[in-house]
């Protein structure tokens, strides 16, 4: 019988569970593991060497689960830990594996929904401090205006549930009037945190009706089909049984009860010991 090789999905806590959803969505006949390294969150306020090494960490666990391919759904991890794993540790840990982020495929479709060429990028303080967006975008749109703002109340809104209630207005105000403040040209607002799309319902009421807001989920899928499409010899190694586990660092209990908020309906899930 032939061990599972399953596409591995890893972040600092629930908000990659948006994005792999979108992915299962639009694959699903793939085998995917979702880690969530709870026991450590939050990454947005570490230092650049300890998001790393807690990134390396959680990778070198899904590969020893059989993942020949994993997708950083951490902006703060593609931001601070992506490019030293795939340049320094891959080569030689892992030379037939595949590590890719969320940052990349964003930055290659931004500049395509703005009509006035002015971004705002809405992420936590470790994504901003890191310039990654800025610096990616550049790449593709160098034309584009990208404008920066950190929001670090707007992931423990989330996770402890006060996303929806009143408590929440003032800090979603708060950042989205900062950011708009920089520019009134900024037509297109990129979620750049996996777990902002939960407060898109009320990031909706605090901004003009014509602004465009991008979640990454969808994105990231495109990109993934795209990728597996381009690269055959690493899609032939992922195995296709549409089977689904979840992971934690921290309780498999605390997981199930918080994940179904991100999943959009109960889960099961086993604590990984790192």
């Amino acid at each position: 019988m032939v061990a599972t090789q399953p596409i591995g999905v890893f972040d600092s806590g629930y908000g990659g569970l948006t994005v792999l959803k979108s992915i299962v969505q639009q694959l699903p006949q793939y085998d995917y593991i979702y880690l969530g390294d709870n026991a450590r969150t939050p990454y947005g306020t570490r230092s650049f060497e300890t998001v790393y090494h807690y990134t390396l960490e959680c990778v070198q666990r899904l590969f020893d689960k059989g993942c020949r391919l994993v997708i950083l759904a951490c902006n703060t991890a593609s931001a601070k830990a992506l490019r030293n794993i795939q340049q320094l540790d891959l080569p030689t840990l892992a030379p037939d594996r595949r590590v890719l982020g969320v940052i990349r495929p964003t930055t290659e479709v931004i500049g395509t929904y703005s009509k006035t060429g002015q971004v705002g990028i809405l992420a936590t303080r470790g994504t901003v401090t890191s310039e990654s967006y800025v610096v990616e975008i550049e790449k593709f749109f160098p034309d584009l205006k990208v404008y920066q703002e950190a929001c670090p109340m707007w992931v423990p809104l989330v996770e402890n549930g006060e996303h929806n209630g009143p408590g929440a207005d003032y800090f979603v105000q708060k950042h989205l009037d900062r950011l708009l403040q920089q520019s009134p040209e900024i037509d297109t607002l990129l979620l750049a945190c996996t777990h902002y799309p939960l407060l898109l319902p009320k990031i909706r009421q605090f901004v003009p009706e014509n602004l465009t807001i991008l979640s990454q989920g969808d994105i990231v899928a495109n990109s993934l089909q795209d990728y597996l499409h381009r690269h055959p010899e690493i899609d032939a190694q992922c195995s296709k049984g549409r089977t689904l586990h979840f992971y934690t660092t921290d309780s498999a209990e605390e997981f199930e009860q918080k994940a179904g908020l991100f999943w959009g309906k109960p889960v099961r899930a086993e604590r990984l010991a790192l």
